[in-house]
């Protein structure tokens, strides 16, 4: 009876040991293999082995040399040109009788502008008067002299200073017509005369000063301004790093926020051999053909310059990674062996960066997926 109890009891046992076994064994073959590594540190440089997954992920090309010009851009605005631009001055001192112009008037050469009632004017027409009675005078003292000489009856000297009579008041007349026409065209009966004062160009009228009923008196007080605008200047601030960098017969590209479907491309025309004592800044001049009036001077503008370079090594920006505050790629040594390498950058230029140093032309660089290298 106990040998019988002892079986049944050992026989339970056995079976829940062996269910132990089997399922120790059942897990061990369930167990899933080491997956390969990605990356492998081999001498201080990185391996991507045969299985790893990154062989798909990873894109490897040549930097390139390249002579791309550099763009510089600097602030920029639309003026007048100077050349193109008068200040019309009183040619006499008076009052401002008609103002035939308004502001912004387009007028063409030799337009009437304004006239001026003028005591000078006045003046002029008579001392034209008297240097004309004078040489009439002269004339028919000189006529009278050779006459007499020749009948005998007087000396060669008094024939001689009819003659320098007469030349003198040649001369007195000669002076007072030019007074005349430098006051300008006159009309008006008696002594009170008017000066018209015409357009010497055609322009517009850019400034304007003086009103009917106003006394002008300062010779060199301007009474408006004519401006043509048919051809413009658009002037360049060039930052003092940059000075030596533009030089005349350079191309450039402008760009108006006034227009901004319209990208102007001109040729520098002239760069000043000062520079501003306030902005530090050096001032380059483009010259615009502007008959259809689009380009309004004081406009802002931003001109960029394509600046020559020497040859320099490109890579594209994916293959950048950024360190804190260092810049490196991932270079390839031997087949699927990388190190990481720091380089310096310079400008952009699209979607390349260029490398000031750290790279060499032909270098293979890790374009894409640099950063699961590096992770």
């Amino acid at each position: 009876m106990k040998i019988q109890t002892a079986q049944s009891f050992c026989l339970p046992a056995v079976l829940v040991a062996a269910f132990a076994v089997t399922a120790v064994s059942c897990s061990k073959k369930s167990a899933p293999p080491d997956a390969p590594a990605a990356v492998v540190d081999k001498d201080g440089k990185l391996h991507v082995p045969d299985a790893s997954p990154l062989r798909k992920k990873l894109i490897v090309k040549s930097a390139e040399s390249k002579t791309t010009p550099h763009p510089l851009s600097v602030p920029a605005a639309v003026e007048a040109d100077p050349a193109r631009t008068i200040s019309v001055l009183p040619p006499a001192t008076g009052r401002v009788v008609d103002v035939k112009v308004a502001l912004g008037d387009r007028v063409a050469k030799g337009q009437p502008l304004l006239t001026i009632a003028s005591a000078d004017s006045a003046q002029a027409y008579a001392d034209v008067a008297k240097a004309r009675d004078a040489i009439d005078l002269a004339k028919k003292q000189y006529e009278r002299a050779r006459a007499v000489k020749e009948a005998g009856g007087q000396a060669t000297k008094d024939v001689e200073t009819a003659q320098s009579l007469l030349t003198q008041a040649q001369a007195e007349f000669d002076r007072a017509s030019s007074r005349l026409t430098a006051i300008g065209g006159a009309s008006g009966k008696g002594g009170a005369r008017t000066v018209t004062v015409s357009a010497p160009i055609a322009a517009s009228v850019v400034m304007l000063t003086v009103a009917p009923g106003q006394f002008v008196n300062d010779p060199n007080a301007a009474m408006m301004s004519l401006s043509n605008v048919d051809s413009v200047l658009v002037t360049a601030n060039v930052p003092e790093n940059q000075v030596g960098q533009v030089q005349p017969g350079q191309s450039v590209d402008i760009a108006l926020p006034a227009l901004p479907n319209d990208v102007l491309h001109g040729t520098v025309q002239s760069v000043d051999n000062v520079l501003s004592a306030d902005t530090r800044r050096q001032k380059a001049r483009i010259v615009f053909a502007n008959a259809d009036g689009k380009l309004k001077p004081n406009m802002y503008a931003t001109a960029t310059f394509l600046l020559p370079q020497a040859a320099q090594v490109f890579v594209p920006q994916s293959a950048v990674l950024m360190n804190n505050d260092s810049t490196s790629v991932f270079v390839e040594t031997a087949p699927w062996t990388f190190e990481r390498r720091k380089v310096e950058l310079g400008a952009d230029e699209g979607d390349s960066s260029r490398v000031l140093s750290g790279l060499n032309a032909g270098d293979r660089v890790v374009t894409q997926g640099g950063v699961l290298i590096n992770d």
